[in-house]
């Protein structure tokens, strides 16, 4: 059973991901400069991620059983309800129709997800740091997911869209800067989002890859906080997200061998890639830099004035 759904997972995951890319492929050729290369992608890495994630939950019951509160009733049926929102959400951002709906659902999901299963496990466990850490994980799951919905309603809602970014860029800022300190208190723990797996052996001085992500993620969740150079900052969260996406996660993921070990490692990429896509969208709806947008207005002026005149 669990190993037709690691098939099912990857399979879905990898599906929505060439997808969206395939779709996004004119905007990717066109962009100059890593964050202009990088930003476009958040909307697939969440795809991607929610598609992976939709057949873990078809398992039904079997999934639920410790996750769903004892007093909500019909437990197999939330379990097939999330896995058919998450499927909706990741094909509606894979082919960029309903974003406004689907990323205002998506975002209010995640967030009852906080209020209903992890915030009352951290605060009955408040010196748990994994409570904490999970916690914040999904309320910045709910903040990318409500930056594209505040992207989406500038014309239609200007005062909420801004209080939906508002909300988004504190969030992420609050959750990169306890994130930097996980990274840096427990340097041995899986760095990025902080898990409880260890490093893997293979993996050289792993201590760098932790006090390296800390930094990025510490420098960039003070720069949110402060409302400085925030576009940039959320920029650097999602591609730090994504190349950890790729090493180490991926390659745990490739060299797994059974099938709850591979379940377990691709659950780690997923989420890793879902934050980077969340941290992405962020940064999508943050406005740029003022020295930046007047250098490319400078340079846009410069192109259009013949050698001639």
């Amino acid at each position: 059973m669990l190993a037709s759904v690691n098939f099912w997972m990857g399979l879905a995951g990898l599906d929505y991901l060439v997808a969206g890319v395939f779709l996004l492929r004119k905007e990717i050729v066109m962009d100059r400069g890593w964050e202009k290369l990088i930003i476009p992608l958040g909307p697939v890495f969440i795809a991607a991620s929610l598609a992976a994630f939709a057949p873990e939950h078809f398992r039904g019951p079997e999934f639920v059983q410790n996750m769903v509160p004892s007093w909500m009733p019909g437990h197999a049926f939330w379990a097939y309800f999330v896995g058919c929102a998450l499927l909706a959400a990741a094909t509606s951002l894979a082919l960029r129709k309903f974003e406004r709906l689907s990323t205002t659902l998506l975002g209010l999901m995640f967030f009852l997800f906080v209020c209903i299963l992890y915030l009352p496990s951290a605060l009955r466990h408040p010196t748990s740091r994994f409570a904490w850490i999970y916690m914040l994980r999904d309320l910045s799951f709910a903040a990318g997911a409500w930056a594209l919905a505040g992207l989406h309603s500038r014309a239609a809602s200007p005062q909420l869209s801004k209080w939906m970014i508002l909300f988004a860029r504190f969030v992420l800022a609050i959750a990169a800067i306890f994130y930097a300190a996980q990274d840096f208190l427990h340097p041995g723990f899986a760095p990025g989002v902080p898990l409880e797996a260890m490093m893997p052996s293979w993996i050289a001085v792993p201590a760098v890859w932790a006090y390296c992500a800390g930094a990025v993620l510490l420098g960039a969740g003070v720069c949110l906080a402060a409302n400085k150079k925030s576009r940039t900052a959320a920029a650097a969260i999602g591609a730090l997200m994504t190349l950890l996406t790729i090493c180490p996660y991926l390659f745990v993921l490739l060299f797994a061998h059974g099938a709850g070990e591979i379940n377990e490692a691709l659950n780690y990429v997923a989420d890793t890639l879902l934050y980077a896509g969340a941290a992405l969208a962020v940064a999508s709806a943050l406005p740029q830099d003022p020295e930046k947008r007047s250098a490319r207005i400078q340079t846009r002026n410069s192109e259009q004035v013949s050698p001639g005149n």
